[in-house]
């Protein structure tokens, strides 16, 4: 995989982040993160790369959406949601210029993401208080 070992892992990546981030990084005429480089890549290449614990969740199942919010409720991990969500970004950047909760939802979310995939190899999860901004 041209990829190398490096992984990506979202929460409904595969319909949202993936495709957004590379998108946005052509758009901005910048160089395609090399893991987004998956022409001619067959479909399990991509899967091992591109990790999206949503479509682990279905199980191939295509009829539901379970949101990260229920998945953490249901595994006692921490929400990221507990402040804003995805639906709010828009106006607490433009409308309060709030950046710095804008990041703290960011690193939330990621972290919630993490411990589901942790949750689902049967790990023990990483405490938000754990969680050290660079």
């Amino acid at each position: 995989m041209r990829a190398g070992k490096q992984k990506l892992c979202g929460h409904n990546g595969q319909e949202f982040d993936f495709p957004y981030i590379a998108r946005r990084a052509l758009v901005h005429n910048l160089e395609l993160p090399k893991i987004f480089d998956i022409a001619g890549a067959k479909p399990w290449e991509v899967k091992e790369t591109l990790i999206d614990t949503l479509q682990l969740w279905k199980f191939g199942d295509y009829k539901h959406y379970t949101s990260l919010s229920l998945l953490c409720e249901l595994f006692n991990i921490p929400t990221p949601k507990d402040d804003i969500d995805g639906s709010e970004v828009c106006n607490v950047y433009w409308k309060d210029n709030d950046l710095d909760r804008i990041v703290k939802y960011c690193e939330k979310d990621t972290l919630a993401v993490a411990n589901l995939l942790l949750k689902y190899k049967g790990d023990n999860i990483i405490p938000f208080d754990n969680l050290e901004s660079v």
